[in-house]
């Protein structure tokens, strides 16, 4: 099964997240498909906090990607974002 899910990264206490299209089987930061944005939840000032492709991400639920809880709260807002510019 394809899983839309984070991948961490950054450094201790600073973490960044890679939003990633992966088989649900690999690990958590192994092997990606294909990497569709990312998510700083320690962003400030003028940092970007989310970044997402919505048409890829919307291309992979079409051919049956699963959004884990948190990446569907991301793409909500992501997209909510996109209708508001």
């Amino acid at each position: 099964m394809v899983k839309i899910r984070l991948t961490r990264g950054g450094a201790k206490k600073r973490p960044f997240y890679h939003i990633i299209v992966t088989d649900s089987r690999s690990a958590r930061d192994g092997r990606n498909i294909e990497r569709v944005g990312f998510y700083n939840p320690v962003a400030q000032g003028a940092e970007k906090r989310v970044e997402l492709d919505v048409e890829r991400v919307k291309h992979w639920i079409g051919n049956g990607a699963q959004l884990t809880d948190k990446v569907a709260v991301l793409y909500k807002e992501a997209a909510k974002a996109a209708t508001a510019a």
